[in-house]
């Protein structure tokens, strides 16, 4: 028996769903049952019969799925795949931050942790960030934490008095003009696709600027060449899905996530085998506090 049939009938077996995150490696999405980004993940995870999930990705998608369905057990394989983006911000700093600013609304990113969104007002992802933003009323904003997306708002929102801090994705982050540059000059025909995690003066380069699923669909839409510019791991399902088409790498050995890269098949049979992986437990306060964020951010995202 393959590998890949033994994950099959072990997950039939346990009554478990695999999740994972487009980021994950193409041997990690050929075994998984639902994919997408991290919004669509916990999404779904509200509507999932099984009572155990494997997810594949990093520790804020596993709580945000928790969060969402407390009732299921949710494992997370590589207990130690975290976002630093996501810990980046001390969620007393924010709290320090909404007792001087008592009439402000506190915004959050979806790639933050448990007690960050407690701390938080409405979550918002890259896809609904505008949408839900525009929405708001408030004498001023905080947009916590990545500072190349909420720069990305800000700009399409003038009219939004938005604070900034100092928190970014540093795989995306560590792209540089240069490297848009390069890439454009050696695939000239190509559009480019980027996500506005990456620094304004790349994004400007872009044709589309927009989440991984928005890239994933324009990728598979358009009639030209495109340059794929966010992590590595969607170029990289991409290429072998869609075979008529072409696509790029921008900057290939750059944007890797080393922690999207810790799950392997070998690594979820022994999750499904009970010998491996962490299950996710989140206090039930801190929890109820977490949801109203992505409550709200399901509200005004429609």
């Amino acid at each position: 028996m393959s590998l890949k049939e033994d994950i099959l009938r072990l997950k039939q077996q346990t009554d478990t769903l695999i999740m994972a995150h487009t980021y994950q490696p193409p041997e990690i999405i050929e075994l998984a049952d639902i994919t997408g980004d991290s919004f669509a993940l916990a999404k779904k995870a509200r509507n999932i019969q099984q009572k155990n999930i494997i997810l594949c990705g990093v520790r804020f998608m596993a709580e945000s799925i928790k969060i969402l369905a407390p009732e299921k057990t949710v494992i997370l394989p590589a207990p130690d795949a975290t976002c630093p983006m996501a810990e980046q911000i001390d969620p007393m700093r924010v709290k320090d931050y909404k007792e001087k600013n008592p009439n402000a609304i506190v915004v959050a990113y979806i790639n933050t942790t448990a007690a960050l969104k407690a701390e938080c007002d409405v979550c918002v992802t890259s896809s609904s960030a505008l949408t839900i933003i525009d929405k708001l009323d408030a004498p001023e904003i905080l947009f916590i934490p990545d500072k190349n997306l909420g720069g990305f708002v800000k700009k399409k929102l003038p009219d939004k008095n938005i604070v900034l801090w100092d928190g970014y994705c540093p795989i995306h982050n560590a792209l540089t003009e240069e490297d848009v540059l390069q890439a454009k000059k050696a695939h000239p025909n190509a559009l480019l696709a980027m996500h506005p995690e990456c620094p304004a003066d790349c994004v400007k380069h872009a044709d589309l600027i927009g989440s991984t699923a928005e890239i994933i669909r324009f990728a598979k839409e358009s009639d030209r060449p495109v340059i794929i510019g966010t992590e590595r791991g969607v170029a990289d399902t991409l290429i072998p899905a869609c075979p008529g088409k072409t696509f790029y790498y921008l900057a290939k050995e750059k944007l890797i996530c080393p922690d999207m890269k810790k799950i392997t098949p070998e690594l979820v049979r022994d999750v499904l085998l009970g010998k491996a992986g962490e299950t996710l437990e989140l206090p039930e306060e801190l929890r109820l506090r977490a949801k109203k964020s992505i409550d709200a951010m399901l509200r005004l995202g429609e």
